[in-house]
C-alpha cells in the first residue's frame, strides 16, 4: 500500500464515525423542539394544558443539561462507546414509552426522564469521539460543523418533521419515528472504535454531580413558576443558586486536597472560554425560545394545526441548514468572532422582523422573513462557538470542557422554553402582547450574545 493510499484510508477511517454522531445530535436536537407543534393534540389526547406541555418540554431540557457534566465524565470510566451506546439504548425505550403514553405523567417519564437521561449519556461521547477522531484543527473544525450544524436543522426542522408526523398520522408516530431513527444510529455506530480504553477504577465525583444537578434543576424550575407566584420562584432561584455556590467551592475544596473534581476549575480561568459558552447559551435559548413561543402562539391565539404551523418553520430550518452547509467555506474568510457576532446580529433583526410583521399583518407569510433570519444567524455562529470553546484547552481537558459546552448549550434551550414560554403561557388571552413580550424578551438575550462575541479576543480565527 502506498503512502497516499494509506492516509486516505486514514482520513476515510475517521470519518465513519460522523454518519451517527452527526445522526445523533440531530435526533436530540429535533426531540426538544418537535413537541412544540403537538401542543393542541397532546393536551387533548392526555386531558391536560398548555402548561403541562411546557414543563415536558423544559423538563426534558432541562434533565439534559443538568446530567450532561457527569455524563461526560463516566464516559472515561465505562467507555466512549458504551456510553453512547447506553445513552441511544435509553433515549428509544423512552421514545417507544412516550408513543403509548396514556397520560402526561408516562410521557413525563418517557419524552422527559428516559430520553432525557439518555441524552445526557450520549452526547458527550459524540464531541469526544469527533475530537479524537480528528486530530488537525481544520479537520476537526469540519467534523464539529457537520455534527453542531445536523443539532441546529434538528432543532430547526423539529417543528416541520413533528408537524407533518403529527398531521398525517398522530403525534405519537413523531416518537415512534425517534425510535426508528435511534435503531438506524445503533446500527451505523456499529464500527465506531472507542480509541482510549475505559478506566473503570477513575473516581467520579458523585457529589459535585448530585450538587451541580440540584443547582440547575432549580434555578429553572423557579424560573417556570414565573407569573404564578413570586415568593415560590424567588425561594427556588435562592436555592439554586445556594447549591451552585456550594458546587464550585465542593469542587475547588477537592482540588486543593489532590482529588478528582467533576470539574476542573482552570475551565472557568478562561476568557475566551467563558465568552464563548455564553454564546453557545445565548444561541441555544433564542432558537428553542423563538420555536415554542411562535409555535404555541399560532396554535392557541391563530388557530392553527400542527402541520400549518410546522411548514412556517421552514423558513428557519433552511436559513439555518444553509449557513452550516456554508460553515468551513465562510470560517476560510472570517474569523470566528465576527461569524458569532454576525449571526446574533441577524437574529436581533429577525426578532424584530417578527415583531413588526406578525404585527402589521395576520398573514402567516409575515412570520417567513424574521424565522428565515433567526435560522441564518444561528447557522452561522453554531460550529465557530463550538470551536472557540473546543480549542480553548489541550486534549486531555476535551472530555470535560465538551461536557461543560453540552450543558451550558442545553442549559440555554431550557431557559429559552421556560422564560419566553412562561411569559407567554402566563397571559395567553392577551394574544399579540405576550407575543411581543417574550420575543423582546429573546431580543435582549441575543444583545447580551452580541455583547459577549464583541468581548472575544480579535485573534478568534
Amino acid at each position: 500500500m502506498t503512502k497516499a493510499s494509506a492516509s486516505r484510508g486514514a482520513v476515510g477511517s475517521a470519518r465513519r464515525p460522523l454518519a451517527p454522531l452527526a445522526l445523533a445530535q440531530f435526533i436530540c436536537s429535533f426531540a426538544g423542539s418537535n413537541m412544540n407543534v403537538m401542543i393542541n393534540d397532546i393536551s387533548e389526547d392526555l386531558d391536560t394544558t398548555v402548561k403541562g406541555v411546557q414543563g415536558t418540554i423544559t423538563l426534558f431540557l432541562l434533565i439534559m443539561a443538568v446530567l450532561m457534566i457527569p455524563g461526560s465524565k463516566l464516559t472515561d470510566r465505562w467507555g466512549r462507546k458504551r456510553c453512547f451506546l447506553a445513552g441511544l439504548t435509553l433515549y428509544g425505550i423512552g421514545a417507544l414509552v412516550s408513543t403509548f403514553s396514556p397520560n402526561l405523567g408516562m410521557l413525563v417519564l418517557g419524552n422527559s426522564v428516559l430520553e432525557g437521561v439518555g441524552t445526557a449519556l450520549l452526547i458527550p461521547p459524540v464531541y469526544i469521539l469527533a475530537t479524537m477522531a480528528f486530530d488537525d484543527i481544520p479537520s476537526r473544525a469540519r467534523a464539529f460543523g457537520l455534527i453542531s450544524g445536523m443539532g441546529g436543522v434538528g432543532a430547526a426542522a423539529g417543528p416541520l418533521i413533528g408537524g407533518f408526523i403529527t398531521t398525517a398520522i398522530s403525534w405519537r408516530a413523531a416518537f415512534l419515528f425517534q425510535a426508528v431513527v435511534i435503531a438506524v444510529i445503533v446500527f451505523l455506530s456499529r464500527r465506531i472504535v472507542d480509541p482510549v480504553a475505559p478506566d473503570p477504577a477513575r473516581p467520579f465525583d458523585a457529589a459535585g454531580a448530585v450538587l451541580s444537578a440540584v443547582g440547575m434543576f432549580f434555578v429553572v424550575f423557579g424560573i417556570l413558576q414565573a407569573g404564578s407566584d413570586a415568593v415560590l420562584m424567588a425561594a427556588f432561584l435562592a436555592t439554586g443558586a445556594a447549591f451552585l455556590i456550594w458546587f464550585f467551592l465542593h469542587i475547588r475544596a477537592r482540588e486543593r486536597a489532590g482529588k478528582e473534581a467533576l470539574l476542573t476549575m482552570g475551565l472557568f480561568r478562561d476568557r475566551t472560554s467563558n465568552l464563548g459558552l455564553v454564546t453557545q447559551n445565548m444561541q441555544w435559548l433564542i432558537l428553542m425560545g423563538t420555536s415554542f413561543v411562535v409555535a404555541v402562539f399560532l396554535q392557541t391565539v391563530r388557530g392553527y394545526n400542527a402541520i400549518e404551523t410546522g411548514v412556517i418553520f421552514t423558513a428557519a430550518t433552511a436559513g439555518v441548514l444553509l449557513t452550516s452547509l456554508a460553515a468551513e467555506r465562510l470560517a476560510r474568510k472570517h474569523s470566528q468572532k465576527a461569524l458569532i457576532s454576525a449571526g446574533f446580529v441577524m437574529t436581533v433583526t429577525g426578532i424584530a422582523v417578527l415583531l413588526v410583521l406578525v404585527g402589521a399583518s395576520s398573514r402567516v407569510v409575515a412570520f417567513a422573513p424574521g424565522l428565515l433570519l433567526i435560522g441564518l444567524g444561528v447557522g452561522v455562529m453554531l460550529t465557530p462557538s463550538v470551536n472557540v470553546v473546543q480549542s480553548s484547552f489541550p486534549e486531555e481537558l476535551q472530555g470535560e470542557i465538551s461536557g461543560l459546552s453540552r450543558s451550558i448549550s442545553n442549559l440555554g434551550s431550557s431557559f429559552g422554553t421556560a422564560i419566553a414560554g412562561t411569559i407567554l403561557v402566563s397571559g395567553p388571552a392577551e394574544g399579540n402582547r405576550s407575543y411581543a413580550l417574550a420575543m423582546v424578551a429573546l431580543a435582549v438575550f441575543a444583545l447580551v450574545g452580541l455583547a459577549a462575541a464583541a468581548r472575544l479576543p480579535a485573534g478568534s480565527s
